[in-house]
């Protein structure tokens, strides 16, 4: 479980916030342990490093982003991240202090959406630096992967809302923007 005190989960940012206007927005606090039993109990899983990546690219693998290389498509926002001086000012010109729906920027080729940004996701992989010819991820590890980077992300802190980024946590961590993704093989 991720320790949250559920008589807050109502509240998810003191006591006059309320969840009423986010029931469209990635669920967050939620641990690796936490995520990986909600996929399992859905009859799904947690998608690997590698798939996450290769989805986020959409078929292109030089590709920086979902959508391409130019963090912006026609001056427009692609992504829920920190725009302005990270952590003093967010400018909000993609519209969000915080997450955002689920769904709000354009899909990628794959027709996935907020692959990177809004929020960080939960992978299977533990952590390593040296990863195998194979491409299987480790057995065993001490700190779990997460992909996509968040809205606290930015090119001044934390440039992690890249398809090829990744970081490490600890598996019992939870954050308010910290998520996950349920995947299904076919």
């Amino acid at each position: 479980s991720s320790g949250i005190n559920a008589e807050y989960g109502d509240h998810p940012e003191g006591i006059d916030t309320d969840i009423a206007d986010r029931m469209d927005h990635p669920v967050v606090h939620v641990s690796w342990h936490d995520a990986k039993a909600y996929c399992t109990w859905a009859g799904k899983r947690l998608p690997t490093e590698a798939e996450f990546e290769k989805a986020c690219q959409g078929g292109n693998e030089d590709s920086l982003y979902p959508w391409g290389n130019d963090e912006l498509v026609n001056g427009a926002h692609q992504a829920n991240i920190w725009q302005g001086d990270f952590p003093k000012e967010n400018t909000l010109a993609d519209g969000y202090k915080t997450t955002s729906p689920v769904g709000s920027y354009p899909s990628n080729s794959l027709h996935l959406h907020d692959l990177i940004g809004n929020v960080w996701e939960w992978v299977e992989d533990w952590w390593t630096t040296q990863h195998s010819p194979d491409g299987s991820p480790p057995k065993h590890g001490q700190e779990k992967v997460k992909k996509g980077g968040s809205f606290m992300c930015t090119q001044q802190y934390c440039y992690r809302y890249r398809c090829p980024a990744r970081t490490k946590t600890s598996a019992d961590t939870s954050g308010l923007n910290v998520g996950f993704r349920c995947v299904k093989s076919v």
